[in-house]
């Protein structure tokens, strides 16, 4: 029978390794039904563990558990976001362009959200606009819709998150605020840190 410990290590890889947040009766099936209640306290052990105070901080470790749309997952500390945004950005390049953000802003607050929604939305091709914003990683393809033509359905990433300093998409303001908050938090990073590579449809 697998130990206590091992269970632990287990769900904690689990949850490092799940983009989405996991509910504890999907972790709790990765081990037989008889050991289940075992398998419970192994992950209240993890939770505990990464377990933030009040205000989100742990300050004995860089990655604490949330809990978001209904399960658990592994994320790094939100007070520490301004230093992984100067390890991870690539020097050189240019901020969001208003194409970007107005894209970007449309995707998080309409998610899932098809190519020819957001044209509609925006009155313009946003083709190049949504490329950039993949390969920038701030965007995901999240499937397709059952429509004529099976349009592509995007969504933001963990990236994007960390990128605007959330924890979760319920962190995002209201829809009438998004211009000040975001370009605010543009203008708070330096120029090599909020980075696009240049859009080739014309209006990035």
């Amino acid at each position: 029978m697998t130990d206590q410990a091992e269970m632990a290590a287990v769900f904690e890889a689990l949850l490092f390794a799940s983009p989405d947040p996991q509910p504890e009766a999907k972790l709790l099936e990765a081990f037989p039904e008889g050991s289940r209640e075992q398998a419970r306290e192994a992950l209240q052990t993890v939770l505990a563990r990464y377990r933030a105070d009040e205000s989100g901080a742990r300050p004995d470790r860089g990655i604490v558990v949330d809990r978001a749309g209904g399960g658990y997952r592994l994320v790094t500390r939100p007070d520490l976001h301004s230093y992984l945004r100067k390890y991870f950005e690539v020097a050189g390049r240019s901020k969001l362009s208003m194409a970007a953000l107005e894209t970007l802003a449309i995707v998080a607050y309409r998610q899932p959200v098809t190519s020819p929604e957001i044209q509609d939305l925006r009155g313009r091709n946003s083709a190049g606009v949504l490329k950039t914003l993949l390969e920038r990683r701030l965007i995901r393809i999240a499937g397709r819709k059952e429509v004529v033509g099976s349009p592509f359905l995007y969504a933001t990433t963990r990236d994007f998150l960390l990128h605007f300093g959330l924890r979760s998409l319920s962190e995002l303001p209201p829809l009438e605020e998004f211009e000040e908050t975001f370009l605010a938090a543009e203008e708070e990073a330096p120029q090599s840190e909020l980075s696009l590579a240049p859009v080739d449809s014309g209006d990035g």
